[in-house]
């Protein structure tokens, strides 16, 4: 009986992140849409969802703490119980970014439009992408599945690095853009932070099943 209650805790846990992670979706998506069509009535939103989305954090690190003491479990559970407690951080991190996306749209609030030589939107579109993989490999234990948002990665990288290049010398250009332009370019780097974070997700999903750690491997492989 007691190991039967420590699984239907452990179903729980599983649950309440990735509640949580439906949140920090949600919050990303919506600073997208609000950056995209200049609507500040959305940042509102996305504040009540992040304020939800830190509740949440502190409940998952309540729930995660109280069984690593409680039940002292061992090999695959241990390892599924670390990867949600990162996890965890990581999905809050995004909500993190949701946030400043949406705070530039409160700064250019009352700023001149600007058409820029950037796809935000497909950037936005391929982020969200990764994270919903991150988060079903979650909910399938999928590890195979967690190897495809590995190699995601290296698109957005590419994204940002464009962005940053072609922004910085269109401010040369055109100097009464500045202000726009560097906007962009911070929330291009927001999305490849939440980039990251998706990459983040899928290693630790990998560590809870398969019991290997990726992070340095990647590291060096994209070093050679």
């Amino acid at each position: 009986m007691p190991r039967i209650n420590f699984q239907q805790q452990l179903v729980a846990l599983k649950d309440k992140l990735l509640a949580m992670a439906a949140l920090s979706q949600q919050a990303l998506s919506l600073s997208i849409d609000a950056y995209l069509g200049s609507d500040s009535g959305l940042c509102d939103h996305i504040k009540e969802i992040e304020e939800a989305i830190n509740a949440a954090e502190r409940d998952v690190d309540e729930m995660a703490y109280d069984l690593l003491a409680k039940e002292q479990p061992m090999a695959i559970d241990l390892r599924f119980i670390l990867s949600v407690i990162k996890i965890n951080g990581d999905l809050e991190r995004i909500g993190d970014q949701a946030t400043n996306i949406s705070q530039r749209v409160q700064i250019l609030e009352n700023g001149p439009s600007l058409a820029l030589p950037v796809d935000i939107s497909e950037m936005g579109e391929r982020v969200g992408v990764m994270i919903r993989t991150a988060i079903q490999a979650l909910l399938e234990a999928d590890a195979k599945l967690a190897d495809t948002v590995l190699a995601m990665d290296d698109e957005i990288d590419d994204m940002n690095r464009t962005v940053q290049t072609e922004l910085i010398e269109l401010m040369q250009r055109r100097p009464e853009v500045s202000s726009q332009a560097l906007n962009a370019i911070i929330v291009s780097r927001n999305l490849e932070r939440s980039a990251d974070h998706a990459t983040n997700i899928a290693e630790d999903v990998i560590f809870w099943v398969r019991g290997s750690d990726v992070r340095h491997k990647f590291s060096l492989a994209h070093a050679e």
